[in-house]
């Protein structure tokens, strides 16, 4: 994870796995299920749904200590495999939406995933990785590369 600017966060990982794999398991709600959650701490997630075309939208909700908190966003390009560009929203902070790019770029039968996440301002990219994001977003990502691996 990097912050190249004070309005960014990059996240670059390799997973075990081809691009179509893995977007399919970044997209589709039967796999994004299965990860998107850290669960070592007692997270998980009771709603996820996605219209995965552009102009659609997903949200995803987690349940953490009896406390829920919700994502939801729009698609804005999508070509399968390689980019996905979408909005996100945290809900308790209607007003910091961010910009979110995904590429997935092939190498030697695995893929090496960017996420590149623009946010309004430096105070919500502040507030993000003071939330603690960076250990729990480690933990995702090992989650989606089991997942990816096992679907092979």
């Amino acid at each position: 994870m990097t912050t190249p600017s004070e309005r960014e966060i990059v996240l670059t990982r390799t997973f075990r796995a081809p691009p179509r794999i893995v977007f399919e398991a970044w997209t589709q709600p039967e796999f994004v299920k299965r990860w998107w959650a850290p669960k070592s701490r007692g997270v998980e997630l009771v709603e996820c749904r996605a219209d995965v075309q552009v102009g659609g939208a997903y949200r995803y909700v987690m349940r953490a200590e009896g406390n829920e908190f919700g994502f939801h966003g729009q698609y804005v390009e999508i070509s399968r495999h390689t980019r996905l560009v979408y909005t996100q929203v945290f809900e308790p902070f209607p007003d910091s939406p961010l910009l979110i790019t995904v590429t997935f770029e092939e190498h030697e039968g695995q893929t090496r995933l960017r996420s590149h996440e623009l946010y309004p301002t430096k105070e919500a990219r502040d507030a993000t990785l003071a939330s603690g994001m960076e250990g729990g977003m480690r933990e995702t990502m090992d989650q989606l590369d089991e997942l990816v691996a096992s679907l092979r």
